[in-house]
């Protein structure tokens, strides 16, 4: 099954490689790869989304083997500027999600259709 996956994934990248993919087209995909319906595979699809979103809610690290890592850093505060008036405001601080692709996805590989 593992073999199995890991094509899925690398198909998945495939034909993903234009711009502009939405969830609707990540739903579509599934449902013809696995050979399911549409609503079930959106229920997947969604199901993911969620434990992804409920992690980082956590701050907890996120890493996708093959695809990449997902991580919560904190941010500093700081003083921005308001672009119609040039006024300073104070900018809190708070968290930002950063990604870091793994080898089988990094822009390199991408561009040159090399995903093997």
């Amino acid at each position: 099954m593992g073999t199995q996956v890991n094509f899925f994934h690398i198909q998945l990248l495939r034909d993903f490689r234009r711009l502009g993919v939405i969830k609707q087209d990540i739903v579509n995909r599934v449902a013809e790869r696995m050979d399911i319906t549409k609503v079930k595979a959106e229920t997947v699809v969604e199901s993911v989304f969620n434990s992804l979103k409920n992690a980082l809610r956590r701050s907890e690290r996120i890493e996708l083997r093959g695809f990449g890592v997902f991580i919560v850093k904190p941010r500093k505060s700081g003083v921005g500027r308001n672009p119609r008036t040039g006024e300073e405001v104070a900018i809190p601080p708070g968290n930002t999600i950063r990604f870091k692709p793994g080898k089988e996805i990094r822009a390199d590989k991408i561009a040159s259709g090399s995903f093997d």
